[in-house]
């Protein structure tokens, strides 16, 4: 695990040739009053060493004299009493595999002399204490060089250098995805043969994240959505607090996270026992549109192929269920489409649930690779209106998987999950009996 960490700091100062890239870890955030949230690393700092302590800074010195340097919290035997064990800048060089290692306190004071004549790279426009950091060290170079300007020539952002290496997972990354993938699967499986009319929105959850827990995942990827009903059709609906009625739909969209890689599932199945036969053609339907766009993801196909694909798809469904008029070229043209299906068909997936990585390289769209992850989610939902028949009304049906573009086409490592029909009828007929 080390030598990783230490491989990665080398291929980013590696990228930049020359100059200092300065790291911020993510500010402990406050829950309420003197109450914290549990602490959460920022996905970049992590990534590059491994530490997920706060009040945390790096600073990696490319060039011919390249060095790391970490900034951590001091041991503290009274604080961490209260709060916990700190690693202590000595030890965490050690773990980590820095150069140096000095207290967080000492950081204002080292960092002109390390920036001086030096372009530097860092996270911009993030957090405004850590641009204001970055901007007070060059202030103070300027006030103290009056003669001879030693300030940095230039400040660069950081973000897509780090983000393209983010974006390709390797093999230590996709195992953890993988096990992420499978406690989610688990997770919705649980909520399938527990779910009864009358149960709250907010019970199924507490299900949810009770498989997440019980396997080492220490909170979920993003607030789970547990909707019910109308509540399907709102798109990152997260009350959860709705009564579960026979006869309706109930939409989970849930992940966890695992060692800090994200997982993301949606299944949409029948709170009763069996899908009513609009719901079975709407479900069907989108189940077609997913399985296509999965099926089209491969090394070198578009990024927007899948999307594309996806919109044709439900396009001719929507005229052969009477929802949208006109031919399927029409209909995408004009976007007539949007009234049932107004969002992506996916995004990356990694250390972020909607993880980092451009879509588009000079304005067109980026080819895959292998190592890359995405969701593959379409979606249709149906809200109250007059032209629309009733028997549709209030019919939201999201199915979602995560996928590995790898060398023998897409791998769909949450496929454990039930998704075509009769997987999941079977799974709430044994529901209802238990």
């Amino acid at each position: 695990m080390r030598e990783m960490y230490i491989e990665r700091r080398k291929r980013i100062m590696d990228a930049i040739g020359s100059g200092v890239i300065i790291l911020f870890n993510a500010p402990e955030q406050t829950r309420s009053r003197d109450t914290q949230h549990r602490y959460r690393h920022d996905s970049n700092f992590y990534y590059l060493s491994g530490f997920s302590e706060p009040d945390s800074i790096m600073l990696l010195v490319a060039g011919a004299k390249s060095k790391t340097i970490l900034f951590c919290r001091e041991k503290n035997p009274e604080l961490e009493l209260w709060d916990g064990i700190r690693t202590g800048p000595k030890k965490a060089a050690e773990i980590h595999g820095f150069d140096e290692a000095y207290p967080i306190n000492q950081f204002h004071k080292k960092l002109p002399n390390i920036i001086k004549n030096k372009k530097i790279f860092f996270d911009m426009g993030i957090h405004n204490v850590w641009d204001e950091t970055i901007m007070n060290a060059v202030r103070a170079i300027h006030a103290k060089s009056k003669r001879e300007n030693e300030a940095p020539d230039s400040i660069c952002d950081i973000k897509d250098i780090i983000y393209e290496m983010r974006l390709i997972k390797d093999s230590h990354e996709l195992n953890i995805m993988r096990r992420a993938a499978e406690i989610s699967s688990n997770a919705h499986k649980r909520a399938m043969l527990y779910v009864r009319p009358g149960l709250y929105e907010y019970q199924v959850e507490a299900e949810i994240l009770h498989e997440f827990n019980k396997n080492g995942c220490q909170a979920p990827a993003y607030t789970s959505v547990v909707a019910s009903g109308k509540n399907s059709c709102i798109l990152h609906y997260i009350e959860n607090n709705d009564q579960l009625k026979n006869g309706e739909l109930l939409l989970i969209d849930a992940g966890c996270e695992l060692e800090s890689y994200a997982s993301d599932i949606t299944r949409t199945f029948p709170i009763g026992k069996h899908y009513s036969p609009p719901q079975k053609d709407i479900y069907e339907l989108v189940l077609g549109a997913q399985i296509a766009a999965i099926d089209c993801i491969s090394e070198g196909v578009s990024y927007e192929q899948p999307h594309l694909t996806a919109i044709r798809t439900l396009s001719q469904g929507f005229i052969d269920l009477g929802l949208c008029k006109g031919s399927v070229d029409s209909i995408v043209e004009n976007k007539d489409y949007l009234d049932f299906y107004m969002h992506g068909t996916g995004h990356w997936l990694g250390m972020d649930v909607h993880d980092v990585g451009a879509y588009k390289i000079k304005n067109n769209s980026r080819k895959f690779k292998n190592g890359m992850v995405l969701t593959v989610e379409p979606g249709c939902y149906i809200r109250p209106k007059k032209e629309i028949p009733e028997h549709f009304w209030n019919i939201g049906i999201r199915i979602e998987d995560d996928i590995v573009v790898s060398p023998s086409g897409p791998e769909v490592i949450t496929s454990n999950t039930p998704k075509t029909i009769n997987e999941i009828e079977d799974m709430r007929k044994i529901a209802h009996e238990i």
